[in-house]
């Protein structure tokens, strides 16, 4: 580290984060702390010189990460007891969710809890020892001060060293048994949890139903995350329903999805005036959010909410869908088709100050009709609802306003809509929140996957155009020259081998963006990738991926993600990329595969749906039955639109001229009379083919009962 003394706005501190290219290590590149980045260097220095490793990990976006630098690495005396008494460590967790992962077990073991920012002290040899989330600078909030932490860690590595390595062999012997943790099935054994595995799936809906709130929708009390991977489920399992006549059973179900996706869609969580989700709400009633956006959470919202309107013909939520992908094309997206990973909670040093309003300032954008619209609307008060100031919700209805106001609800809605445009525009002049621009893989394919899908359902051919320019950008700037795929891209530097979340994500990505425009060259991409995938991640003794590659960079433990989280874990991802490439090709080792991953962790999935909600979407996709359809002729429009209108989540869509030799489902399937032509199969079992758009309607309809 040295100091600056160039010109008196010069930062005084610059430390080795000032090379890396991570927002979040860049925020702390000027702090006095000695930071490293990981990597060899800062561990040859633990081992030479016999310190601790103080490892940091957090995120650009994260509020607790930015206060406790400007509490405690931003603070001189603290960083010189962190310099003399440790080598100090700083991790993106988003770079390197394998370190993040291994070490996040061992604090979870340690306290009961995880969270960031993540604090662990590890032996020169990385093994954890002692570790915490956030602490303040004084003792505060249960939590003891910072600097007595140092003293004690510090104290204890120098004089009760046995104590040290006792509990660091305990945590090596313990990822020891992680690592060698098989999951591997006798076929008998697999074959018969196989077929017992539409049991898991009813078993797990009735688990989530029962842990839903009645009144303010979601799952569970505060905080209260917005779940979409279980909406997404719980509209799969509906359907099952409807197939199986169980009308009062399907309609209680849909309820309460219903009553959650309208919860959010009107309250503090969604943005009403920018679109978009914030990350999740403090409360039970999803008024107050913690104000961060994550693309993640966008983009697994904005396919439920078009999954619902599928369902449903609800309007709302294709509003809400095209709002929130409207916002990742305007805020979220790079030159090059990129899309950025977060959007900061604090703007102006002060969380959440970029999206509220005192009664004053709407009063002072808004006309005299707007402002009586605006307070209807969104329940704007002097007294505000969140520290004085108006977190913007729906407080009543669009029909009680229009009856109340004398107008109809097509004209409250354009009103509202040249409101927004004003308020909007009025924000903007305010401090933006920071961006966190890096491109990460996964977070990509999840975008994607989504951003293609919305571009065919809904006809929309601004996110088809996004879709295309970013399969094009990730497969040409994130793909080394001799095939690997990197992690994180930003500034034009892609850097990071990448893991198995980001393969699996990226080729469901690309099997929609070529569902979506036809374009063989990304079916080839994705099975490319999925084979890629398979080589580097499976572990035949172990019967399961692992989450890193078997070449990657050796840690004191190989994480392996066996549950969902806030994103669908790598494994959930990849089974289901594996199912959709088996419909594909007919090739039955790619189903094989995504049997292995999920029939082992179905009784899980029964017991603990929490924590499942991915794995069971791709469970449904094993079960069956599993749709292939296939559109051939160069006029097939009015077929691709009957098939938007069907909800269809165990199906594959090829389209082509019925000639290819890249995409099984497409060869031997010839127009037939020359013209647009559909084929349906079950399970590779076809049907006859049919020409006319109300035939097709016809076989989809049946196909949805059977």
């Amino acid at each position: 580290m040295s100091d600056l003394h160039r010109a008196d706005d010069a930062p005084k501190h610059v430390n080795r984060l000032i090379h890396e290219i991570s927002p979040y290590l860049l925020q702390h590149a000027n702090n006095p702390v000695d930071w490293y980045p990981w990597g060899d260097e800062a561990l040859a220095k633990a081992r030479d010189e016999d310190k601790p490793i103080l490892l940091s990990v957090g995120y650009s976006a994260c509020h607790w990460c930015h206060v406790m630098e400007r509490e405690s690495f931003e603070n001189s005396e603290i960083a010189e007891m962190m310099n003399s008494f440790f080598v100090n460590i700083k991790v993106d967790r988003e770079e390197r969710p394998d370190i993040d992962a291994i070490y996040m077990d061992a604090v979870q073991q340690m306290t009961g809890s995880g969270g960031w920012p993540m604090t662990v002290f590890l032996t020169p040899q990385g093994l954890p020892f002692l570790g915490g989330t956030y602490f303040p600078p004084v003792d505060r909030y249960g939590a003891p001060a910072f600097p007595k932490v140092l003293r004690a860690v510090a104290n204890l590595y120098a004089t009760r060293r046995e104590d040290v390595e006792r509990q660091a062999d305990e945590f090596r012997q313990y990822y020891q048994r992680q690592d060698k943790l098989s999951l591997k099935l006798p076929r008998d054994m697999l074959l018969s949890a196989q077929s017992s595995a539409s049991d898991v799936l009813f078993a797990a809906m009735e688990r989530l139903l029962a842990q839903m709130d009645p009144v303010q929708g979601g799952i569970g009390r505060a905080p209260k995350f917005p779940h979409p991977m279980h909406l997404e489920f719980l509209l799969r399992m509906e359907s099952r329903l409807r197939a199986k006549a169980q009308e009062e059973a399907s309609t209680q179900l849909l309820a309460l999805v219903r009553l959650t996706l309208d919860k959010m869609a009107g309250g503090g969580i969604y943005d009403q005036i920018g679109g978009g989700f914030h990350r999740y709400s403090t409360d039970a009633r999803w008024l107050v959010p913690h104000f961060e956006k994550m693309l993640y959470d966008n983009a697994l919202l904005a396919s439920a909410y078009l999954h619902a309107w599928q369902v449903t013909g609800d309007e709302r939520y294709r509003r809400i869908c095209t709002e929130t992908l409207d916002y990742v094309l305007r805020e979220m997206t790079n030159e090059h088709g990129g899309f950025y990973s977060t959007q900061d909670a604090d703007s102006d040093g002060e969380e959440g100050k970029f999206y509220v309003w005192t009664s004053e300032e709407l009063g002072a954008a808004l006309g005299r009709e707007d402002i009586e619209v605006a307070e209807q609307c969104w329940g704007i008060s002097d007294r505000g609802n969140f520290e004085g100031k108006n977190i913007l919700h729906v407080a009543n209805n669009e029909h009680d306003i229009a009856i109340a106001l004398n107008m109809t609800e097509q004209a409250l809605r354009e009103q509202l809509a040249h409101i927004r445009e004003i308020l909007y525009n009025v924000r903007a002049q305010r401090v933006w929140p920071g961006h966190d621009d890096k491109v990460l893989t996964a977070w990509n394919g999840l975008m994607l996957r989504t951003m293609a899908e919305a571009g065919r359902i809904l006809d929309h051919p601004e996110y088809l155009r996004a879709a295309v320019a970013n399969a094009t950008f990730i497969t040409e700037q994130m793909v080394t020259n001799d095939g690997r795929l990197l992690r994180s891209w930003r500034a034009g530097q892609a850097r990071i081998d990448a893991y198995l979340e980001d393969y699996a994500s990226l080729v469901n990505g690309l099997l929609s963006t070529y569902e979506a425009t036809g374009e063989e060259r990304f079916f080839g991409e994705a099975r490319m990738l999925a084979d890629d995938m398979l080589a580097r991640f499976w572990d035949e003794a172990a019967g399961s991926f692992f989450d890193s590659a078997k070449k990657h960079e050796a840690l004191v433990g190989r994480p392996r993600e066996l549950v969902d989280g806030a994103t669908p874990s790598g494994m959930s991802l990849a089974a289901e990329s594996l199912l959709r490439l088996a419909a594909f090709t007919g090739e039955p080792h790619y189903r094989e595969y995504a049997a292995r991953v999920l029939v082992p962790l179905a009784a899980r999935m029964a017991e603990q749906p929490l924590g499942y909600g991915h794995f069971l979407c791709a469970l449904d996709d094993l079960v069956g039955p599993f749709y292939e359809v296939a559109l051939v002729g160069d006029d097939i429009e009015e077929l691709q639109r009957v098939l938007s209108g069907r909800y269809l989540p165990r199906a594959v869509l090829a389209s082509g001229s019925g000639e290819s030799k890249l995409v099984p489902l497409l060869d031997g399937r010839p127009a037939v009379n020359g013209i647009g032509t559909a084929y349906v199969c079950k399970d590779f079992v076809c049907r006859l083919p049919v020409t006319s758009p109300t035939d097709f309607e016809a076989l989809l309809a049946q196909s949805e009962l059977s």
